[in-house]
């Protein structure tokens, strides 16, 4: 990683620290003498890999001008560019992304407190002004209503279970049912919502505690990659059954005067996203070498979803 940010970015680096990462990518802070940087690394190796990092020359772009434009200086990373003018650099081993360092704290498993309840709704309000209309190319990352992962829950779900790994088996089996039913009304939903005329907006659609950063005297919101021109109900899903959501709304309701949620969208979302945790965790359990006890934090990580789609 030295050689790498040394030849990309000519930094040179003093200090690489491992931070906690997320499900996607490992996570470093990376020092040059009295300047700090974040670093993710997206390891080849991992199945999931590709389909992270294949729109980041679509994506940064477009956080770039929220910085610059929409609101978000200050509230999130900025992302850094190599000596070339790439977002990214890379080499055999992984895809990297080099950012400003933020110095804070994950929200992680923290309530939000009410200030920060307020900075986030002002955070999303102003995100969701932007749309298509903005002065860079937003077109790879329109929503499309794409149901990841339906080939291999529907493979699964048609007899060929048989042929997983006797763990995966075990855990997968007793939902079958469950997973059947929910593809076939997530599948119903966005047949619906393609032919509809619903309002877009720039969403993060990943909105967690864990993505949620306190800085100072800042809430700051990070981990873009799945930013898209979606229904802002991408968005709203992770917070309408939180114990803030009327706080979070009132402010909201100040910038979005009409706003009146979508409840098709809403469940489409909702749905999809149960579908897209369990297919990624299936995905790693089948295709990317874990050692035993990391197959073991996957499997239980898949059982709490599973047992989620009947909640």
């Amino acid at each position: 990683m030295e050689k790498l940010l040394k030849e990309y970015y000519g930094i040179e680096i003093t200090t690489i620290l491992s931070q906690k990462g997320g499900w996607a990518s490992l996570a470093y802070k990376v020092i040059n003498h009295d300047q700090s940087y974040f670093l993710k690394v997206y390891e080849k190796s991992r199945a999931s890999t590709p389909k992270l990092t294949e729109r980041i020359d679509e994506y940064v772009p477009i956080m770039e001008w929220l910085i610059r434009n929409g609101g978000l200086n200050g509230k999130t990373s900025t992302p850094i560019l190599t000596k070339g003018g790439d977002y990214k650099c890379e080499d055999d081993n992984g895809v990297y992304l080099l950012y400003d360092y933020i110095e804070g704290d994950t929200i992680g498993h923290q309530e939000l407190t009410e200030n920060q309840i307020y900075q986030l709704s002002d955070i999303i309000a102003n995100l969701h002004l932007y749309g298509e209309e903005i002065p860079v190319n937003t077109d790879s990352i329109k929503e499309d209503f794409h149901v990841p992962f339906l080939p291999l829950l529907r493979r699964i779900s048609n007899q060929e279970s048989k042929n997983l790994p006797d763990d995966l088996r075990k855990v997968v089996c007793p939902y079958i049912d469950q997973i059947n039913d929910l593809v076939d009304t997530v599948v119903s939903l966005a047949q619906h919502l393609k032919s509809s005329h619903i309002r877009m907006a720039l969403c993060h659609t990943d909105l967690h505690n864990w993505n949620l950063m306190q800085s100072k005297q800042q809430l700051m919101l990070i981990d873009w990659e799945g930013l898209k021109i979606a229904p802002v109900e991408a968005d709203l899903m992770f917070l309408v059954d939180k114990p803030y959501y009327d706080i979070f709304l009132r402010i909201y309701k100040e910038v979005h005067g009409n706003f009146k949620l979508n409840p098709d969208a809403l469940h489409f979302y909702q749905g999809r996203r149960k579908l897209e945790d369990i297919g990624e965790f299936i995905e790693q359990l089948l295709f990317d070498s874990l050692s035993q006890e990391e197959r073991v934090v996957a499997i239980n990580y898949l059982k709490e979803e599973l047992r989620n789609i009947i909640r």
